[in-house]
């Protein structure tokens, strides 16, 4: 890992880290997904998962990770909304649907049910980009007619996106942590994320830019240069027009495999390529 901190980025000290002894009640509604960005929360390296659920946070309710099951955790996640009414944080996974029929809840409308847990939220956070942009339910021509969450959240209710297929797990807990530690959402850019982790496209902080200065490209999957660690581009990497944190903050991901950016944080990056733009091999 690089020199990145976690501490420095989300503005909290070890003092503030010291004083908290009350943890953020969070609720987790899923909407049309895959559950990918849970999975990904769960896979955050530091701070760690384990030392956020123990520590800083009280996930109160989510359909794939609460230990009790149906009455018993529906009944507690209303309890939550009437004893933390106005402090809790509601994160939203996938997109919704634009028909009742689609998905339902305990009997309810998810549409009906992200309203309600919603309007009383000390924020809202979308998780990854089917949430925050309708994502893969949304593309083409689906039968859903999803759309993103902000269809749904009431206005006064301050929203941020945390888009990415999926999410960086850090990116998530930092977003929870910083509500946590300043009760407020951190500084957002025009589009409602979070700049400490989408302020600089991939390609401006991606270890293999200076192959690209040097005008040095991967041609096919398989050429001398992919050996070499040569700059993706020529091979469709969206990495110049996808703000996201995955270079900068020192972790490896895609593009430290060898496998170039698909733009997954952006608006419709599937109607604009997804995977099917990265793959070229050459033929035989």
């Amino acid at each position: 890992m690089a020199d990145y901190n976690w501490l420095e980025a989300i503005s909290v000290s070890e003092e503030m880290l010291m004083k908290t002894d009350q943890r953020l009640p969070v609720i987790w509604i899923s909407a049309l997904d895959c559950t990918g960005c849970k999975e990904a929360f769960t896979r955050s390296f530091e701070p760690s998962t384990l030392d956020t659920l123990l520590n800083f946070i009280s996930l109160e309710y989510s359909e794939l990770l609460s230990a009790a099951s149906g009455e018993h955790v529906e009944a507690h996640k209303e309890s939550i909304f009437e004893k933390y009414k106005g402090e809790y944080v509601l994160a939203v996974e996938g997109s919704v649907p634009g028909s009742d029929e689609f998905l339902m809840i305990a009997g309810k409308s998810v549409r009906e049910e992200i309203y309600h847990a919603a309007k009383n939220a000390k924020a809202v956070i979308a998780v990854g980009s089917c949430s925050a942009w309708g994502g893969i339910p949304a593309a083409g021509l689906n039968p859903t007619n999803a759309e993103d969450v902000m269809a749904v959240i009431p206005e006064e209710v301050p929203v941020a996106l945390v888009p990415g297929c999926p999410p960086i797990p850090e990116a998530i807990i930092g977003t929870l942590l910083h509500i946590h530690f300043h009760g407020e959402l951190p500084e957002l850019d025009k589009k409602k994320r979070p700049m400490v982790f989408y302020q600089k496209t991939v390609h401006m902080t991606c270890h293999r830019k200076p192959y690209f200065d040097q005008k040095l490209f991967v041609e096919s999957y398989d050429d001398e240069g992919t050996r070499k660690g040569y700059c993706l581009f020529k091979l469709g990497c969206k990495g110049p027009t996808a703000f996201n944190a995955c270079e900068s903050m020192g972790y490896d991901r895609c593009i430290a495999a060898g496998f170039s950016c698909i733009g997954c944080s952006e608006k419709g990056f599937w109607d604009k390529g997804g995977f099917c733009g990265t793959v070229k091999r050459k033929r035989k």
